[in-house]
């Protein structure tokens, strides 16, 4: 009898997570084990009992994955474009001060201007993907996807000054001001030699 209730519980939870759970003999042996934890664990219907179990533990992975605020994919999403833009040339030269100097202050402005805004525009903030390339300043844009309208943009100007070499400004602009003023995040120093190109 006791092997007849192993298979059919295996051949349940297979059935019930599609296959995603791949079921172990230890773990069923240990619910059929008829020592006294196991029978206060699963008392009763063994079978509604683990797929409670199963569904909880589903319905806590999926509320887990909605509960992400924008700020979380946000800062993920600014670092990758601002990485993606670096290259791999720029990149590796630039990114411990950037992590530590530039990257907080980005998150910081992010943070400032969200908290300004209603909770339905919030809802509906992206990060613009693909930054420019060549000298062109953007890193990434962040932007309404209900009006296509951006909020607040990310750049990075190359300046070259004269005897003292090529500093890397980031800078950021925001919708409440019509883009106009130039918010200040920091700089970052490269060479006297004229850097590569971004994306390069």
């Amino acid at each position: 009898m006791q092997k007849w209730i192993q298979k059919f519980l295996v051949a349940s939870v297979a059935v019930i997570t599609l296959g995603v759970i791949t079921p172990s003999h230890a773990i069923w042996e240990g619910l059929l084990d008829h020592s006294s934890n196991a029978k206060a664990q699963f008392s009763g219907d063994t079978t509604s009992q683990l797929t409670k179990y199963i569904e909880t533990q589903n319905e806590s992975v999926i509320s887990t994955e909605e509960e992400q605020t924008f700020e979380e994919y946000a800062f993920a999403a600014a670092k990758e474009q601002a990485y993606l833009k670096f290259g791999s040339r720029v990149g590796p030269q630039i990114s411990d001060e950037f992590d530590d100097v530039i990257f907080p202050k980005m998150q910081e402005a992010i943070e400032m201007t969200v908290n300004r805004l209603d909770n339905e525009t919030t809802n509906s903030l992206a990060i613009t993907e693909n930054p420019s390339g060549d000298y062109a300043e953007k890193i990434f844009h962040v932007y309404n996807t209900g009006t296509k309208q951006d909020v607040i943009r990310f750049h990075v100007r190359t300046e070259n000054r004269p005897f003292d070499g090529y500093y890397y400004n980031f800078h950021y602009h925001t919708y409440e001001d019509q883009f106009t003023a130039h918010y200040d995040l920091g700089e970052i120093y490269w060479s006297k030699n004229t850097p590569p190109k971004w994306l390069s």
